[in-house]
């Protein structure tokens, strides 16, 4: 769980730099290039869908490890006229996959398959889906060439990476060479002692792990050094001149289905010509009166999200300290319960029948609370999901914007795993998803996240595979457009949507003071609690212990080195915007500007 990600926020406005306040609009993105890049469309008449969709294409080169074209995600907004909707434009299986394509001879999950094969990779929905945004939202003061110009000048003529990029570049090093496009793009000079360790470890002289660590040591790449990505920028100038078809058709496809063939993955011709992001019935709950939207099947985000706060609603939080025992043991009980329902009632809502309904019932939650113990914890095998009447990555990245008008937008979007599968299309500069590990590829199997699943969400052709991003909006008691919020983080994405949305209602925080705060995560399986630094002291976990929770994390806790999810979003109050950034990873607050 060693990914990085710099949250930036952007605003427009009249003041001067740092200022956390203004009154004209917002963007919000893991590059403050890709911001500036929105903010411009602002401050030319644009509107809040014409800037997401200039910041995203940017994002696609300034943001390697999660900005994408290769990857998917999902879209929740609401218009200045009040029109709520999402958009999915998750990617799909290829319509040659099979539900047992990752498992080995001896029937079991084969990493490798799943993680670094191009099997591992679904037909890619974002560029369908920002094309289809620009057209049906935007304000129709630009041309797509216009939109995409500011990407395609810094694909053609470098950009300056920030420190994230340049730890990724030698953190993965030793999986870019693995590649040929990947590695001409990302290592600097395969040295002769690169050689020289790298034919050791294939001829089995050193181990793999002392192999990767000795590979990661050489520190090539440094904040402020030029990428230059000539093949991405023709690729995104066919999408500019031609729009989605100049992805899925024409020479981008043939060098996309060349680059399969090669390497023996499974995306077609027919595959992307058949690829459709879809409008969807958002998930709409409400919480102390304020009403929250976000994201459906295939996403499990916002079906969990509200079935949590309906449950949460139930207590006095005002009246428990945040990560209090008490609050950590409630918070760790009703997750357990939520994300048993996950693996076994959520899927693509296309080849299964979601109980949405039910999920986001008030009548459900207290159902469910009735399982709930304060003098205890529940073992999660103890805990099996509701009845019907009737794996996934770190490494997304999640941006907003809102404008003077009215409207208001969040997307999440991944390739899965930092840089996805570390495979590029040759001759197209863009890297590929290794999305098709969100599918369960055996029941009960876990995936990379330690994520559970059944036949809900079993591979099949065509089929979108679960996820747990939560774009979602706030919108107030009287119906004005309160928050915008989202996270990248696997299955942590969730639960720190969830505690920000609460620490901002129930506890009256701002929203940065909100995403600084210290957090927990638990879900159905893995029965442990993790926990950041300082979320927890050495008396609560006694505390806690004797309660029978356990603990676990990755990464040195003590240090402040692990983190779970890192959420950022907008908020909105007496005309004026708030933003948050978190810090975790490589964020960093002054990264955000004003205009």
């Amino acid at each position: 769980m060693k990914y990085i990600l710099i949250s930036i926020i952007v605003l427009l406005t009249s003041c001067s730099n740092n200022t956390t306040n203004n009154t004209n609009g917002a963007i919000s993105s893991t590059s403050r290039l890709a911001s500036e890049v929105g903010i411009d469309i602002l401050k030319q008449g644009g509107n809040a869908f014409d800037a997401i969709v200039a910041t995203g294409f940017t994002l696609a080169v300034t943001s390697p490890a999660n900005g994408n074209i290769g990857g998917g995600g999902f879209l929740v907004a609401q218009t200045e006229s009040g029109e709520v909707f999402t958009l999915d434009f998750r990617e799909e299986a290829p319509a040659d996959s099979y539900e047992t394509m990752f498992l080995d001879e001896n029937n079991e999950y084969s990493r490798e398959l799943a993680l670094f094969s191009h099997k591992s990779s679904g037909v890619p929905g974002t560029v369908d889906g920002l094309i289809k945004i620009f057209i049906d939202y935007g304000s129709g003061k630009f041309t797509l060439e216009e939109i995409l110009a500011p990407a395609i000048d810094y694909a053609e003529n470098g950009h300056k990476i920030n420190k994230s990029s340049a730890f990724g570049f030698d953190w993965y090093r030793h999986l870019f060479l693995e590649d040929e496009a990947a590695s001409k793009l990302f290592v600097k000079n395969f040295t002769p002692e690169m050689q020289k360790l790298r034919s050791d470890f294939k001829n089995g002289l050193i181990p793999e792990n002392k192999y990767i660590e000795q590979m990661r040591s050489f520190n090539q790449w440094s904040e402020g050094d030029v990428l230059v990505q000539k093949d991405l920028a023709k690729t995104l100038r066919k999408i500019a001149q031609n729009g989605a078809l100049g992805f899925y058709s024409g020479e981008i496809a043939d060098l996309i289905v060349a680059e399969m063939k090669k390497n023996n993955g499974l995306i077609t011709k027919k595959d992307l010509a058949n690829y459709q992001s879809v409008y969807r019935d958002p998930v709409v709950g409400s919480y102390r009166g304020s009403k929250i939207v976000s994201m459906g099947p295939p996403s499990s985000g916002g079906a969990l999200l509200i079935q949590m706060l309906n449950m949460l609603e139930n207590y006095d939080l005002q009246s428990m300290e945040r990560n209090s025992t008490e609050f950590v043991h409630m918070m760790t009980e009703i997750q357990r319960l939520a994300y048993a329902d996950r693996a076994i009632h959520l899927g693509d809502p296309d080849f299964w029948p979601n109980p949405i309904p039910m999920l986001t019932s008030k009548d459900y939650a207290k159902e469910r609370l009735s399982l709930v113990s304060m003098e205890k914890a529940t073992p999660s095998t103890e805990i099996a999901a509701g009845e019907i009447a009737l794996k996934e990555s770190m490494e997304t990245t999640h941006y907003s914007a809102m404008d003077k008008q009215g409207n208001i937008v969040g997307i999440t979007t991944t390739i899965n795993h930092s840089y996805g599968n570390k495979k590029i299309v040759d001759g197209a500069g863009f890297l590929l998803n290794n999305e098709m590990d969100d599918f369960s590829s055996k029941p009960g199997q876990q995936n990379t996240y330690g994520l559970i699943g059944y036949s809900a969400n079993s591979i099949q052709p065509s089929k979108r595979p679960l996820s747990s991003m939560t774009p979602s909006l706030i919108i107030d008691k009287e119906g004005n457009r309160m928050m915008t919020i989202g996270a990248a983080g696997g299955s942590r994405i969730i639960t720190a949507v969830l505690q920000t949305i609460i620490s901002v209602i129930d506890h009256n925080l701002g929203i940065q003071e909100a995403i600084d705060l210290p957090r927990t995560h638990s879900q159905w399986l893995p029965d442990v609690i993790r926990y950041e630094a300082q979320a927890l002291t050495d008396k609560q976990k006694e505390e806690l212990t004797k309660l029978n929770h356990m603990f676990d994390h990755d990464g040195n806790v003590e240090s402040g080195m692990y983190y779970l999810a890192r959420a950022h979003g907008i908020y909105f109050n007496n005309g004026e915007f708030s933003t948050g950034v978190d810090t975790r990873g490589n964020g960093d607050k002054t990264d955000g500007a004003t205009y």
